[in-house]
């Protein structure tokens, strides 16, 4: 019989998994090594104790989670960063240490195969938890967002990406399960083989799922300007209309390769005008000069300060000759990024929350935005969602509900230099086509922008800190995929079953301990 490894391997393992599950993100992508470092994870909790599982989930948490947000270490400084991360890494410990009294289940002794589906749905479960908790949640690092190369990425068209990360979770079980059948030198056909089988299978299987990029309802010529900035970093939108003028210049610029009013809209990413053209009479010229000149409208991301304070990040539809049609308001702006909770506190640790001086206020409108195609003779509803808003399901899928027949993903990247920041979001990018079944595009004031076919291929793609355009024909599609129609469904799902893992295992070690208190009562008597 092998027991546990020791606690200094055990650790080890932990390490080792976490540093090869941050590999298996962009920017290097080896999407294979995320069942690597879910099997880590599950041989190193094989010790029981919960405060070790605390501690092993943790540092496991650690090693993934400060390598994979350097970027916000980049943008902010050290405190923020290792804050981030130890916050995130949290929710790993607290997996860890579920997971040894959810194992307590006596109906999961000798049962390994049943013990890695258990793990996998106690995995996406807490992973789920730390998507909505605290303030709103933050689902950077989800497993699916390893998989936009790979096969399990196509699952998403089925249950999104709680789908893809239970499968990956599960794989990766299902991995440790054959290596500790391999470990004991027994049952190596059904205790070694058999589970591989299984886990490449899982892993083969959505090549099956029947993904459609066909037009439902005409297409939409776009085109899509990075303008870039000065300099990376801090010092991005120092200057004054700088930023402004990069994305007008881009946005003529576009008549290199199209004629005056061939394009149905022109894309501009978040804050593309670092002014608001509703109250800056300069800047409305100048945009509406551009929109005339390329003879479309322009989808501009900016910010809005209304007289009772606070800001709103906006997307808005400047017609030409009309100005401001239509105008969608970012639903969840991110804490600590563009609003600072507990900000008295905060600043003993850092001064860093004093660089976001006015907070940003949520938008409380669906992310549409109607497109009035004078070629199509209709009305396109855009689904419109900024930044960090492209990493929450919910917002996207019910855009997608409301009528959404393409996805627009706005972003700033500027502020996180050459980190892994931009192509991250661009896996969630072409995660989100695949869920919805909607061409997509990623347009960013520096890259990484994209244009995405809706079966999650990447079609065109810009560099970092570079001014670039990018104009393609978008299929409009009105068919809703099964993870829209599903909606919240998969995740809440998940989530009970998690918690009814654990409550099991605590049932059974209270009847166990009840069990044992007459027969040491007994023994006590003779």
């Amino acid at each position: 019989m092998v027991g546990p490894p020791s606690r200094p391997l055990t650790l080890l393992l932990a390490l080792a998994g976490g540093l090869a599950t941050d590999a298996a993100f962009p920017d290097r992508g080896w999407w294979p090594v995320a069942f690597v470092g879910v099997a880590a994870l599950f041989w190193a909790l094989r010790r029981d104790g919960a405060r070790w599982g605390f501690l092993v989930g943790l540092v496991w948490g650690l090693a993934f989670f400060l390598p994979h947000l350097w970027w916000a270490n980049y943008a902010t400084e050290t405190v923020p960063w290792v804050a981030l991360s130890a916050m995130e890494a949290c929710f790993v410990a607290v997996l860890g240490a579920a997971w040894v009294w959810a194992r307590r289940w006596s109906w999961l002794a000798g049962r390994p195969w049943a013990q890695a589906v258990a793990f996998a749905l106690l995995f996406v479960g807490v992973e789920q938890a730390r998507t909505e908790v605290p303030f709103g949640g933050f689902p950077w690092g989800r497993l699916a967002f390893s998989q936009a190369d790979s096969p399990l990425g196509r699952a998403a068209w089925l249950g999104g990406e709680v789908l893809v990360s239970l499968l990956v979770a599960l794989a990766g079980s299902l991995l440790a399960v054959a290596v500790l059948a391999v470990v004991r030198r027994r049952d190596l056909v059904t205790g070694a083989v058999v589970p591989v089988a299984v886990a490449g299978a899982l892993v083969a299987a959505p090549l099956l799922v029947p993904l459609d990029t066909r037009a439902e309802a005409g297409t939409l010529a776009v085109g899509a300007v990075q303008g870039n900035v000065g300099e990376p970093g801090l010092g991005s939108f120092a200057n004054r209309a700088e930023v402004l003028n990069n994305h007008l210049q881009g946005t003529v610029a576009l008549l290199d390769e199209v004629e005056p009013g061939d394009l149905d809209v022109v894309l501009w990413p978040e804050n593309g005008s670092d002014l608001d053209p509703q109250t800056a009479p300069d800047v409305a010229r100048a945009i509406d000069d551009a929109a005339r000149e390329v003879d479309a409208p322009i989808l501009v991301g900016a910010q809005e300060y209304p007289d009772t304070g606070g800001r709103y990040n906006v997307s808005l539809l400047w017609e030409p000759g009309a100005g401001v049609v239509d105008r969608y308001a970012k639903q969840h702006p991110a804490p600590f990024g563009e609003y600072i909770p507990l900000r008295s506190l905060l600043r003993i640790f850092s001064d860093q929350v004093d660089r976001v001086s006015i907070d940003m206020i949520p938008g409380t409108e669906t992310g549409v935005v109607d497109l009035a195609s004078e070629r199509l003779g209709r009305t396109v509803p855009l689904g419109v969602v900024i930044c960090f808003e492209v990493a929450y399901d919910g917002l996207v899928n019910d855009a997608v509900d409301a009528g959404a027949e393409v996805l627009v993903v706005q972003t700033n990247n500027a502020s996180f230099g050459y980190t892994a920041e931009s192509t991250q979001q661009l896996a969630m990018s072409r995660l989100r086509a695949v869920s919805t079944g909607r061409a997509t595009v990623q347009v960013s004031t520096v890259g990484v922008s994209g244009v995405i076919a809706p079966d999650g291929t990447l079609l065109q793609s810009t560099e970092l800190f570079t001014a670039d355009q990018m104009v393609a024909d978008l299929p409009l599609r009105t068919s809703l995929t099964p993870a829209v129609r599903a909606g919240d469904w998969p995740g809440r799902a998940v989530e009970l079953l998690a918690l009814g893992l654990l409550a099991a295992g605590v049932v059974s070690v209270v009847r166990e301990r009840r069990a044992a208190r007459p027969a040491a009562t007994g023994d006590d008597a003779r």
